[in-house]
């Protein structure tokens, strides 16, 4: 069990920040620490407590799946109750499920699967269509991404207004086809940073370059979009964002991308995606809040409604976490079933 811990403002204003901007730099605690006016022995003492504590997952590079090659898709099921858990572990097994909710639906679990390169996704699917409990699948891939990007406010009274402010950030198009070389690259960059003065410089002396040529590989990255950014990951629910909402809309054919780039530009929103319908499933349009109570995210989305202007949606709140991890790119696992029956 991670310990308790009590956070101060500095603690959460350094987390605020390293959430979505982290200095690629040859001593980033030092840079972290002036702009907070401590010394980088301090930012450091508070980063290595949080991590001890379970509040930071995380600081590392985030990587977009899609442009890595890989193929992904969330998928709901309707899994008999008494059922739910033993299939929710078996298919926590599978090295591409990174995340796994019991959700308040008929469709009651919902997780990630991602496969590599060369996978097929809907055979992987079938995999887990063996186990006992499960009375229907639906495949619910991203057709098209209006936002991807989770930030935590830490701070109660910074809590930003309801309304779409955000602007899109903006990258290259380039084709990326993943050589040997980044394969490397991206092994090393995904591994969580230790928090030591020159944090850069093992993963740099590992793939034989200089901590520049990292950062130059690393700022490339980004500007063509296969490193979203790198970043601090926090434990929601250790951090108080026990709401965790995907609220579902049924927007008109002819208004989705206008609606889906409007519900990104909310900074409370920090997942939006189009996605298929199905005649027991006709919301097109997903958008993830994180907010500290369920009321809380209610009136959220509310506000949110009024302005999109849709009047049909859902929120489903995640009743229990089964699953919340990273995939590990081109770090390839079979996977099979071995038991598919509980004892």
């Amino acid at each position: 069990m991670p310990l308790k811990t009590e956070m101060d403002n500095l603690d959460k204003e350094i987390l605020n920040e390293i959430q979505w901007t982290f200095p690629l730099v040859s001593t980033p605690f030092d840079e972290i620490a002036k702009k907070f006016g401590v010394t980088q022995d301090i930012v450091k003492q508070r980063l290595t407590h949080l991590k001890k504590t379970g509040v930071l997952r995380q600081l590392s590079a985030i990587f977009d799946t899609r442009r890595l090659g890989y193929k992904s898709s969330l998928v709901a099921m309707e899994i008999e109750k008494d059922k739910l858990e033993f299939v929710a572990k078996q298919i926590n097994q599978h090295p591409g499920v990174s995340h796994n909710y019991e959700r308040n639906h008929e469709f009651n679990l919902w997780f990630t699967l991602a496969v590599p390169p060369g996978s097929d996704l809907k055979t992987e699917v079938d995999k887990f269509s063996k186990l006992s409990g499960i009375k229907k699948i639906r495949m619910l891939p991203t057709i098209k991404l209006f936002k991807i990007g989770v930030k935590l406010d830490m701070i109660d009274e910074k809590k930003h207004d309801v309304k779409p402010t955000e602007e899109k950030k903006k990258i290259q198009d380039v084709k990326f086809v993943p050589t040997e070389e980044d394969k490397e690259f991206i092994r090393e960059l995904q591994k969580d940073l230790e928090i030591v003065d020159r944090p850069f410089l093992q993963p740099a002396q590992k793939l034989g370059v200089s901590e520049e040529q990292l950062f130059e590989k690393m700022r490339y990255y980004e500007e063509i979009g296969v490193m979203r950014r790198f970043a601090a990951i926090l434990r929601h629910r250790d951090v108080g964002f026990v709401a965790n909402g995907m609220i579902v809309w049924k927007v008109p054919e002819g208004r989705i991308t206008e609606v889906g780039e409007k519900l990104g530009a909310f900074p409370q929103v920090s997942h939006c995606y189009q996605r298929p319908v199905y005649k027991d499933w006709p919301y097109n349009v997903f958008s993830m809040i994180h907010c500290k109570a369920e009321d809380e995210a209610e009136d959220v989305a509310k506000v949110i409604q009024k302005q999109i202007d849709v009047p049909e949606y859902k929120i489903l709140f995640s009743a229990r976490e089964f699953k919340k991890t990273r995939v590990e790119y081109f770090v390839e696992h079979e996977f099979s079933l071995e038991e598919t029956i509980p004892a």
